[in-house]
Parts: C-alpha cells; structure tokens; sequence
C-alpha cells in the first residue's frame, strides 16, 4: 500500500512524501506536523514538490554504483560524507554510503528519490529533506530566517524572539516563557518576512536540544529518564552516552573534544507530550529580548542597548550542517530591510542565572515591557 503526507506551512507552501513505508510518511508528520500541518492524501492527487522514499537495498546500490562510477564531489552533510554527481540536466544523484542513503533530484519535475537500508535512516533523511524543499519556497517568498527562539501571546499571536550568541540564552529563554503561559514557536530558529505592517514569524521545525543542567532546573529530568527507561526513545540524533546518563540518572554534563555538550534530543510533540509545553504555528513579531547568563548574577532587567548582528540571520555562511546539494534554496536576499524593521520594536535586555524561578520572573517582567 501507498501512504501520502502533505505537509503545509501557515503561508501554505508545501512537500508532499510518498512511500511505502507507513512509518516512513508518520514519521514525516511526527517531526512537521505540529509546528506547521499535516495531511494524509491519495497519492496521485500530490501536486507540488514530492518525495518518493523508501527502503530498498537494491535501488540504493544502483544509484550509489552510478555515483561513485562518475566524478563525484564529496560534501559533509547531515555530519557524514555525502558524494555527488550532477548531469547537463540539472539532475543531481547522490549517495551516503556511511548512512545507507542514495537521492535523487530532478529539479524540472521537483521529484526527490530517496532510498535507503534503512527505515529509521530514510525516515529521518526524508523529514529533513521536506523542511529544506519547504525551506527553499519560503527564502523564495521572502522570509528570512533568524537565530532564535520564540514565543507567542495565545490570544492574539504576539510574539517575542529572543537574540544572542551561542550560550546567551536564547533556548532557556523560550521554555522558561512557555512553562510560564505562553506558546513555544521556536526553540533555535525562527521564519521572519516583512509584511506590510506587520513581521510575520513561522517556526522552524526542528528537534530540541536541552543540556542536562537546565532540564535538571526545570524539574525534568527524572519524568524524561522514566520514560527512556519505559522503552520510549527520543530523536535519533541523541548521542547513546547521553542515552546512558539518562538511564543511570547522570546529571553530569557530557562534552564531546571539540567543546560541544552533547544534549538530550526531542521530537517536537515531545515538547507536548513530555515536558507539557504548547507549540505554536504563527504568528506576529511585538518586540526582541536580549538575555544574558550570569550564574552568580541576580537576575534583572538591564539597559544593555544591543542591536541585530549578522550573525543574528541565518545563512551559508553559518549553515553547516546541510548544504544546498540539491539546489533547493534560492541566492540570499539582503536582510537590511528586516533588520531596520525589527530594530524599530521595543526591545529589552536582561540578565539570568541558574534560578529557573528567579529567571522566570525576570522574563515576565521583560515581556510585560514589550507586551
């Protein structure tokens, strides 16, 4: 039997998967369809960009036997190698042998083939490869993407991005206002585009990294090891030592050489299902926070004034981790008209430490000045 999910963002750009594999179009849905939307569709009415994915051994080494018989290009993507050909066509072929993983893309029938050992490995390959098609339709529409997290005011769709270099706080920031009323719309990354009036936000679909320390903080950390412990599993990116500490109830942070903590990984209903938070689709950009750690510091409001950076906006040069292969994304468009927008909101700064309850209220009152 053949399963069909369309996944559609809030301003209605959309990739539908095709598979034979129920689990390979569920977990699609698991891992889009609350931060935007899902939908199961007969196969043959899927219009638009579509991905074909499937566990098959034999397709799999065909297409990796052509790739590797041409001159590929070897790229990192997704942490592994990745090696590609593309022909006067435009049709790109690629194969991850360490993954099990062959593509094919055919950018004049916006057909993506996607075949694999493996369900799991194909099942998440085929997720990120619909966020980066959907990714591509909205950079054309002109959205931008920003280094974020967000959140929104339910009645009204107000929301506050929070800004700030790697470690400020910007994830702690979002959960600490959403177990406090409001509505999670990104917890690293945001959607922006100018609309009139109004910045309109979407969110970025993504897993969820939470270090150990603040899941601790948040009290947690033991309802998430009873339920690894139960046999539930967690996103598959998770490092199996942080799967380990879990189970043993290490509390311990866990750094890989290069200086980066390896944190546990949730699957966004997770965020619902687990940890009891609210996720939202859309919404309207009323001001920016600017937080700050300081674990000896009390927290506080500031008159710290920080304005947008580039490294603030998403792009290239800051995307390492999945590099356009396939020629999905568009060139970059400037984002000085964004920026100026956004610098003209209110915005606050502030200070926070390791107290989840003083840094809480700290938070409320820098959204009450923005609210």
């Amino acid at each position: 039997m053949t399963h069909a999910t369309r996944i559609t963002t809030g301003d209605d750009q959309s990739v539908t998967v095709i598979s034979q594999t129920q689990a390979i179009t569920d977990w699609t849905t698991r891992y889009l369809g609350l931060w935007w939307t899902s939908a199961d569709i007969a196969p043959d009415t899927a219009t638009g960009p579509v991905i074909r994915a499937d566990v098959d051994v034999e397709q799999h080494a065909a297409l990796a036997a052509s790739v590797t018989a041409g001159q590929p290009e070897e790229v990192t993507y997704a942490t592994t190698p990745m090696l590609v050909i593309r022909d006067e066509t435009g049709l790109v072929t690629a194969t991850q042998p360490d993954d099990g993983l062959s593509y094919v893309w055919d950018p004049a029938t916006h057909l993506l083939r996607l075949v694999g050992v493996d369900e799991t490995a194909v099942a998440t390959a085929t997720a990120r490869l619909a966020r980066e098609i959907v990714r591509g339709q909205l950079l054309t529409d002109g959205w931008q993407i920003l280094h974020s997290s967000a959140v929104t005011r339910p009645d009204d769709g107000a929301t506050i991005l929070s800004l700030g270099g790697k470690g400020a706080g910007k994830t702690t920031t979002g959960f600490l206002l959403s177990r406090a009323g409001l509505h999670l719309l990104a917890n690293d990354r945001v959607f922006t585009r100018v609309d009139g009036d109004t910045i309109r936000v979407l969110p970025w679909p993504s897993a969820a990294a939470i270090g150990f320390g603040l899941l601790d903080a948040l009290g947690w950390f033991e309802p998430v090891r009873a339920r690894v412990a139960a046999g539930e599993l967690m996103h598959p990116t998770q490092k199996q030592k942080v799967t380990d500490a879990l189970l043993a109830g290490d509390r311990t942070p866990l750094w890989k050489a290069a200086g980066t903590e390896m944190k546990p990984q949730f699957f966004p209903d997770q965020l619902q299902t687990w940890l009891g938070l609210t996720l939202a689709t859309e919404g309207h950009v009323a001001g920016i926070l600017f937080p700050t750690i300081v674990p000896d510091a009390e927290p506080a409001l500031t008159n710290e004034v920080r304005g947008l950076h580039d490294a603030d906006f998403f792009s290239a040069a800051t995307e390492d981790r999945y590099p356009d292969v396939f020629g999905l994304l568009p060139p970059e468009a400037p984002t000085d008209h964004l920026a100026d927008r956004l610098a003209q909101l209110p915005h606050q700064a502030l200070t926070m430490n390791h107290d989840p309850e003083a840094s809480t209220a700290a938070l409320v009152k820098a959204a009450g000045h923005i609210f």
